[in-house]
């Protein structure tokens, strides 16, 4: 009985599918599993968050900026923009949460609804674009700069376009500015620009020189510390492991060539002793100075990938982002991921703001707002929507019940209906202000549009 309970017993333990041998398998260490297990800062997502909106309000601008018959366009046809633009709402929810930048109204003609930006809201956009001719020779400097840094001095006007607008340029940088200042720029082929001369006193010295001058001076430190080190600011709850620190002097303590520097004997040799450590340590400068010469100190991974072979970085861009959290930070708020340079920015705001991005935070205000602080548009609301009921008293001075209706016939006799949109919104806005909302009852007309 005792052999047969063991043989029945051996038998079921190897038939069994219950009882198999499970390797243990290594964690896998890849960009996309610290990317996911990176310290958060919620300052900077939150900040990202908000851009993104932003730029999905500018992509409306543009689409509306293309119609021709008028500043607005009917809500139906701004509908079937939702695809284009990544709204995952209806957009008439979209538009109905931001009435401090859209102004949706009824049409007094056709009667539908229509929608067109604020006063508010153009008058940034103006300024912005204003601001950006104004500061034109700054633009000029800072493609002198990027041209500096690259190898062979000529660098992609499609990597340029890319971030034209981080880079504070105007959206016709390529005739208004490459083909302006022909004594500095030069187009090679139609998407390729060179620098003329290279002027080294310009990009001479990077941004981050100015933080070791500082460091050195106020903080008495030796210049061996300085010389080639980093701000570093790591976010809260950063987790510092044992030997860290360690490998972080070292690492601040490592020569490189830094990116304005061009002779042949600087030439990084990757497979020497140390040489992969301080090729990636330039590629880290490069983007360092990368991101100090934009308006908002940010960009897009993909967009930054882009300048990878003119600036001489062949490296992967975002796990090199990823190895320096305290100088980088990598927001994936949105459909794209973000990088925000960490040292220049306090509780989601610039230290040292410029003016197009103080132009662009009040952009950022205006939406921030949402549905509050609305008083004013309510009253504006309350009383064009006494349209139905409004008086044209003639003792006072007013207008009689029809006499508005002759100059909107007279402004068709040689155009288009759609064609004149416009004249006839003003013309009806100039009429409902004129009249007063406090006649008497008795001489009330209801105005049928």
């Amino acid at each position: 009985m005792i052999v047969l309970k063991t043989l029945r017993n051996h038998s079921l333990y190897h038939k069994s599918p219950f009882f198999q041998q499970r390797r243990w398998k290594k964690p896998v260490d890849s960009a996309q599993t610290r990317l996911e297990g990176r310290t958060r800062d919620s300052k900077l997502d939150k900040l990202a968050d908000n851009l993104r909106t932003l730029e999905t309000i500018l992509g409306v601008h543009r689409l509306m900026s293309t119609r021709k018959r008028g500043p607005f366009v009917s809500v139906q046809l701004m509908s079937r923009w939702r695809n284009i633009l990544g709204l995952n709402i209806n957009m008439g929810k979209f538009l109905h949460k931001y009435p401090h930048v859209f102004h949706v109204f009824t049409h007094p003609l056709k009667r539908n609804i229509c929608c067109r930006l604020t006063p508010k809201f153009e008058r940034l956009l103006n300024l912005e674009e204003s601001i950006t001719r104004e500061c034109e020779l700054d633009c000029v400097c800072r493609i002198k700069k990027l041209l500096l840094m690259s190898k062979n001095g000529t660098l992609h006007v499609h990597a340029l376009r890319l971030v034209r607008r981080e880079l504070g340029l105007p959206e016709d940088f390529r005739d208004s500015i490459l083909g302006k200042y022909t004594s500095d720029f030069r187009l090679v082929d139609l998407e390729v620009v060179e620098l003329v001369s290279r002027d080294e006193s310009l990009g001479g010295v990077a941004a981050v020189e100015t933080w070791r001058e500082r460091e050195y001076r106020e903080k008495w430190l030796s210049e061996f510390e300085t010389k080639f080190a980093f701000p570093i600011n790591f976010p809260t709850g950063f987790k510092i492991e044992r030997g860290f620190r360690e490998k972080l002097k070292n690492w601040q303590r490592l020569p490189y060539i830094k990116p304005y520097e061009r002779k042949k004997e600087n030439v990084v040799r990757v497979r020497t002793c140390g040489g992969g450590e301080r090729y990636e340590k330039r590629a880290v400068a490069i983007i360092h100075e990368l991101l100090s010469l934009m308006v908002e100190k940010m960009v897009e991974v993909e967009r930054l990938a882009h300048f990878r072979k003119d600036l001489g970085m062949e490296v992967n861009v975002r796990e090199l982002l990823l190895k320096h959290p305290g100088i980088f930070y990598i927001s994936t708020k949105g459909i794209t991921q973000t990088v925000f340079l960490r040292e220049v920015y306090s509780k989601g705001c610039l230290i040292e703001p410029n003016p197009i991005y103080s132009v662009r935070r009040e952009m950022l205000e205006l939406i921030l707002l949402g549905r509050r602080n609305t008083r004013q548009l309510q009253q504006r609301d309350e009383i064009k929507g006494q349209g139905s009921n409004l008086v044209g008293n003639e003792d006072n001075g007013g207008t009689r019940g029809g006499d508005w209706v002759t100059p909107i016939f007279e402004s068709f006799e040689d155009g288009n209906l759609d064609d004149n949109f416009g004249a006839v919104c003003d013309l009806y806005e100039e009429e409902f202000d004129s009249c007063s909302p406090n006649t008497s009852t008795e001489n009330k007309t209801c105005i049928q549009g």
